[in-house]
């Protein structure tokens, strides 16, 4: 059986690496990784992954525009948002995004990934 696809979109090197880490140790092949919201929307379109873990804050578009941009193409992965913040921060956006969950960066693990993806 095939291994579930997931692209990782984060401004931080060492971030996406880690994170690229964890996704295979819970069983996704990574098959793109971005540093920009519209290089990521590319990247989802041309891969069609399963799972996108997106963080909130990018250069260009944030986290939330590039959700905005994927239900407007009517398709699109399961979303899980990182970011350095907590949710709080992010008022009811989170909430009402329509993403399989949030997790702080500081709080991924394989655990936390798990709990959030199939």
């Amino acid at each position: 059986m095939p291994r579930p696809t997931a692209v990782v979109v984060d401004d931080h090197e060492g971030f996406r690496t880690l994170a690229i880490e964890l996704l295979r140790e819970v069983g996704y092949d990574v098959v793109a990784s971005c540093s920009d919201g519209r290089s990521g929307l590319a990247s989802v379109a041309e891969t069609a992954p399963d799972l996108l873990l997106l963080d909130v804050q990018l250069p260009d578009l944030d986290g939330f525009a590039v959700l905005d941009a994927l239900r407007a193409s009517g398709t699109g992965p399961t979303v899980v948002l990182v970011s350095t913040r907590e949710a709080a921060d992010y008022g009811g956006r989170i909430a009402v995004s329509g993403v399989a969950g949030f997790i702080s960066k500081g709080d991924l693990t394989p655990a936390a990934l798990a709990e959030l993806v199939p």
